[in-house]
């Protein structure tokens, strides 16, 4: 088959999307399938096919966009701010897809829910849709809309993004989801029905990431210190602030610890801030973006995720692999994968105390900290099997052709262009 990986999101970046689609890519290429990669750049501005170089420039896009979405037409498109961009972008991405072109693909596989909406839009009728969400956009807006997007008018966002968040997960043949706790979600709150939901483990390539780990770098681990380590974004939902705090509390009763904090984002300036505010330039160390995580996670003791919201994050995945005791916030999809006090500690999100209790913890017994990590690591070698996650999502691939095939889901949308 010849399969289109497209994403709403910038492509390449750093994140478990990005790593899902690469590995997805490499694995299917293996077993003798095309595969072709879509989505913003890096930019987050044009359009990009990855794997043929080719882009589509969001400057030949946007005249056309504004003299259709002007205020005379469309003004309640102008009521919110972010959702007047997030119009722009998404149909922007739908422009960019269709100029690429859809129908030399047997089926398309999304991995959000507005690519979903925008190539359920413009693709051939006879191609098949798969999608996979690796997280609910709308709680994560919903979020946002209390912080960094707040303003007098959110609600106009919060019901454009809901509306999304249901279109996306209804676009497609079949979407998959990691969890029950997305599955419940889509259900409940958006009342996704449920026949059109499978529950799909992720699969992940444990040997080449094992192999990964001994590919040394230039970062030394430090004499006497047991490492702590983040990798992730650096964004306000991922909660490193309260890793700081709980950090600053750790300092005052004991110093045979670095923390590595590995990834940028929209947060790094702060988070260095407050750092450096708080007297722990010595013991944290942004470490930024990197090619070397499996290494720097094989060399870490502690592995940890403060996170406010999460699905199924891969950072998780590959710490369980390394064999590392893990302290991930009681949210979202990590209780399904994280058995408390089993394979890892679960801790209540946004509380530095009880964050702060659970590293000195496992700083403290060694013992617990080997059996937790020895743990996770026989649990996820047998759970993450990439094997089997193929061979799963490959039978939902047939069943979307057939679906397809006969003329199930196939009532087209409207199109404003």
């Amino acid at each position: 088959m010849k399969i289109l990986l497209a994403t709403y999101w910038p492509i390449p970046h750093l994140g478990g999307v990005w790593n899902y689609m690469t590995q997805l890519k490499n694995k299917l290429e293996l077993l003798g399938h095309e595969v072709d990669m879509l989505g913003y750049d890096e930019e987050n501005l044009d359009i990009y096919l990855v794997n043929e170089g080719k882009k589509v420039s969001r400057d030949k896009l946007l005249p056309l966009l504004q003299a259709k979405l002007n205020t005379r037409n469309y003004p309640e498109i102008y009521e919110n701010k972010l959702v007047e961009y997030t119009e722009f972008q998404r149909y922007i991405f739908e422009l960019g897809a269709a100029y690429f072109g859809l129908d030399k693909y047997d089926l398309i596989h999304t991995q959000d829910v507005i690519s979903t909406a925008c190539i359920d839009r413009i693709r051939p009728r006879h191609i098949p849709l798969v999608a996979t969400l690796h997280g609910s956009v709308a709680h994560e807006i919903h979020h946002q809309l209390t912080t960094i997007h707040k303003s007098a008018n959110s609600y106009i966002a919060k019901a454009y993004y809901d509306e999304i968040e249901k279109n996306g997960a209804t676009s497609s043949e079949i979407t998959i989801v990691a969890n029950n706790w997305l599955k419940n979600i889509l259900t409940d709150e958006f009342k996704v029905a449920d026949k059109q939901i499978k529950v799909l483990r992720y699969g992940f390539d444990t040997e080449n990431f094992i192999k990964q780990m001994k590919v040394k770098s230039h970062i030394s681990s430090p004499r006497n210190k047991k490492i702590i380590i983040y990798t992730g974004r650096l964004t306000d939902l991922k909660g490193v602030q309260y890793l700081l705090t709980a950090l600053s509390k750790l300092k005052k009763v004991r110093e045979d610890w670095v923390c590595w904090i590995i990834g940028s984002g929209t947060e790094e300036s702060k988070l260095r801030i407050k750092s450096k505010v708080l007297g722990l330039e010595s013991h944290v160390h942004f470490l930024g973006k990197r090619d070397d995580v499996p290494y720097l996670l094989a060399k870490s003791d502690i592995y940890v995720l403060p996170t406010l919201l999460e699905n199924q994050p891969l950072s998780l995945i590959e710490s369980q692999i390394a064999g590392k005791a893990a302290i991930v916030s009681d949210v979202g999809g990590l209780p399904e994968m994280v058995e408390h006090k089993v394979t890892g500690l679960l801790t209540p999100p946004a509380d530095s105390d009880m964050l702060y209790e659970n590293l000195n913890l496992l700083l403290s017994n060694e013992q617990l900290r080997k059996n937790l990590g020895s743990n996770a690591k026989k649990w996820g070698m047998t759970h993450w099997s990439i094997d089997q996650g193929i061979k799963s999502l490959l039978e939902v691939y047939q069943e979307a052709i057939s679906m397809r095939k006969n003329g199930e889901q196939d009532v087209p949308n409207d199109s404003i262009l």
